[in-house]
């Protein structure tokens, strides 16, 4: 294929202007300039930003997948962008080669839908919770994977024309999750590539004050739109053993269990379960849709 173009979409919710103004010189000082760039403030005013760059201010928060979905069809509508990399508005992109990488990776690989960054804080330490794969153990260990991670990625914008983009209904949490299980079933590749960083502060998504809720929710909405009915409840009987014994808060542990049948008596959208050659597909790179 012909040199992918590269486009960059910077979600915001106008309380980071220092980090956001730091991760857009970053992307300036890439060797191989992105051929757009869009800021999107998601219920907030945006700063002054450069002149090269698009804003858009957003009356309300759409959470992480509607506003996402807005810098897409921005990008979409704009006509010349071949690959569209998300970055966390307070991350940094610490090489000048990343626009360069994702280009020569996409032009090597016509089916790859999806490259997933590594997510490394300011020491170069990179959280378990960023390996996106069962084994953690080598978060310098390339290759295929069946998800990817939020702060950091591109996204193949012929994939998306094929699959559609992010789950508005979602808001934030497994997003990337639906997203990736809707591409492998598509044929699409998913590529972790920890040679590509974005860094980032460590934090905890438990920060958010809805995540427990929506967490449980969407893993509901993610086995009723996703999953051939055989797995629904080995995948969610999997993910109530986790979560009891993983979580330490009682108050968690009850907005856990609200989300979770808010999300079985909510819809949940379409119901398009993948294919069993997908299931297998999944096994054999590490991670069976139980889990």
């Amino acid at each position: 294929m012909s040199r992918p173009r590269v486009g960059v979409a910077v979600l915001t919710m106008g309380n980071r202007p220092v980090e956001l103004r730091a991760l857009l010189d970053s992307v300036a000082k890439q060797r191989e300039a992105p051929t757009r760039i869009v800021v999107v403030g998601n219920g907030a005013p945006l700063p002054a930003l450069p002149e090269d760059v698009i804003g858009i201010e957003l009356a309300e928060n759409l959470g992480v997948s509607g506003g996402r979905n807005v810098a897409m069809e921005k990008l979409r509508d704009c006509g010349d962008v071949d690959v569209l990399v998300d970055l966390d508005d307070d991350g940094l992109l610490i090489e000048a080669d990343v626009i360069t990488r994702v280009a020569d990776l996409y032009e090597a690989h016509p089916r790859l839908g999806i490259v997933s960054f590594r997510i490394a804080d300011e020491t170069g330490l990179t959280q378990r919770r960023h390996v996106p794969r069962l084994r953690v153990d080598d978060p310098m260990r390339a290759g295929e994977v069946t998800t990817f991670l939020g702060g950091g990625h591109a996204l193949s914008m012929a994939m998306l024309d094929e699959t559609g983009g992010w789950p508005d209904a979602f808001f934030f949490t497994h997003e990337e999750t639906d997203l990736a299980w809707r591409a492998l079933d598509a044929g699409w590749a998913i590529r972790y590539e920890p040679e590509l960083v974005l860094q980032h502060p460590r934090t905890s998504p438990a920060r958010h004050a809805e995540f427990y809720r929506m967490t449980a929710r969407n893993r509901v909405w993610l086995a009723r739109r996703h999953l051939p009915a055989l797995l629904v409840p080995l995948y969610l009987g999997t993910w109530i053993l986790l979560t009891v014994a993983r979580t330490r808060s009682v108050s968690g542990l009850r907005a856990w269990f609200g989300g979770f049948f808010e999300g079985v008596r909510t819809a949940c959208g379409t119901r398009r379960p993948m294919r069993w050659r997908t299931v297998r597909r999944m096994t054999a790179l590490g991670r069976p849709p139980v889990i």
